[in-house]
Formats: structure tokens, sequence, C-alpha cells
């Protein structure tokens, strides 16, 4: 099974080598297939360039150019559209996600034939450091907040760190996020729509170069929204998109500390 690690990038100039050596060094020493499928995202720096010296040492890099409107959710679904796996991980540019936790991810759903793969930062395993607190007291509420709502006891829907079947993100269009509302759009339909998953545990780690693309501020409205349009297509499509679903696949929710 071919692994796409999708990377979203804008203005990633200081931490997209060490992202990228990371991961393909880890995935080739564990003999993953596998491409590195990079998006720039409207970057104004030295992005592109960088990519493109990458890609002259690491043959699974990929990487193309965001031809929609910026953003992060448009990036991941520009993606999309151009991987080539028959699984997908989205994997953050600034490294703070761990190819190790990538490999567990990918071995979990091969020896279980899941549909999905979700981290969760919160569990006794998982190692975090340098979250910011304000972000940590916000992301918690949210979470709960989330979890109240749809009845899961998933703690960490807000984690862009899953990994998915392509076949599993044809059957959640439409997708409707622009930015990182997407983060939350794509868990969300994957479970209201029925697809198996399991939950694992990941290691989190502040970025050590750029700076955040997340506004909080800005966010909140959008988060809101997607959070509730997925809220009233459980209640009223009747599950209409269910029937799209492969007759094997029954919701799940199993924790695992492989």
């Amino acid at each position: 099974m071919k692994l796409t690690v999708l990377i979203p990038a804008h203005n990633e100039e200081g931490s997209i080598s060490k992202t990228v050596e990371g991961l393909y060094n880890a995935l080739s020493q564990d003999d993953i297939p596998h491409e590195i499928l990079v998006v720039n995202d409207h970057s104004t720096d030295g992005t592109l360039e960088t990519l493109e010296k990458l890609s002259q040492n690491i043959p699974s890099l990929r990487f193309t150019t965001n031809q929609t409107s910026g953003g992060f959710g448009l990036a991941i679904r520009w993606g999309f559209r151009k991987m080539s796996g028959d699984c997908v991980a989205i994997y953050m540019a600034d490294a703070s996600d761990s190819p190790f936790d990538l490999i567990r991810f990918y071995r979990l759903m091969l020896s279980t034939q899941t549909d999905a793969v979700f981290g969760t930062r919160f569990h006794k395993k998982s190692k975090v450091t340098g979250y910011p607190r304000l972000k940590l007291v916000l992301n918690r509420l949210a979470n709960k907040f989330i979890q109240l709502l749809f009845g899961l006891r998933y703690n960490d829907v807000t984690n862009a760190f899953k990994l998915y079947k392509t076949s599993v993100i044809k059957n959640l269009e439409p997708l409707l996020s622009h930015h990182f509302n997407l983060t939350v759009e794509l868990p969300l339909k994957t479970i209201i729509r029925g697809h198996q998953y399991k939950v694992i545990s990941n290691d989190w780690r502040g970025r050590t170069e750029g700076y955040s693309k997340l506004n909080l501020q800005e966010m909140g409205s959008r988060y809101l929204f997607i959070i509730l349009y997925c809220f009233l297509e459980k209640w009223l499509s009747r599950g209409d998109y269910l029937e799209n679903i492969h007759e094997n696949s029954v919701p799940s929710e199993v924790s695992s500390s492989v």
C-alpha cells in the first residue's frame, strides 16, 4: 500500500528541509512505499527554491503549487487532487509531527485494514512539548465541546496529523473548509459517514523555525461553522452518504497503544 505524505507549506523555508529529509530517511529505512507531496501554498520566501534543491536528492519528493486561493484547507484539497497513494497522511511542514509516529499509523492501518488512523496528543503515552498555554486551553475546550456534541471518546479531533485511505477521502466530498477547520471536517465526516477508525497516541513538539499560520481569533467562527455543519449532516442526512461505503465498514473507535 503506497503512502502519500501530504504537506501544505506556506513560507516554510526554515523548516521544510528538516521535515522532508526526516520523513524520507525514516520511511526509506522502513521500506515503506511512499511519496512526499508538498503543496507550496503561495509562499513568498524561498520555500519553492528549497523544494527544487531537495528534489535533486530525494527521489520520492514531489511538489506542486496551490493554484486556488491561499489557505491551509485549500492547499490540502489541492494536494488530494494530485496525490497517487492508496492512503494519505496530513503532515505539518514545521516538523511538529514525528515520522516514527507516522510509521506506527501506517503499520496499524495495514494490520487492521481500518479506514483511518487518528492521532491523539492527549494520551498518557504521548509526549507534548512547547505547546503555548493559551492555545492548549482553547484546544482542550474545543475538543471537549466536540466530544459532548457528537458523543465521542476521541479527544483530539482538531489534530491535523491523521492517516486516511484514499477511498475515504473521496467519500468525504464535498469538502467545504478553506482553512485549518479542514482538520475538523475530515475526521468528523469520516466518523459520521460510518468509516472504521483507530485511535493511537502521537507525540508533538512546537515549531523551532518560522511562525504558526493558525490565527485563533480568525478561526473561531470557521471551526464553529464546520462543527455545526457536520452535526446537521449527522442528524438530518438520514444516512444518505453511507450507501457509498463498502459493506464491511462498520463504525468503530478503538484506542491502541501500538
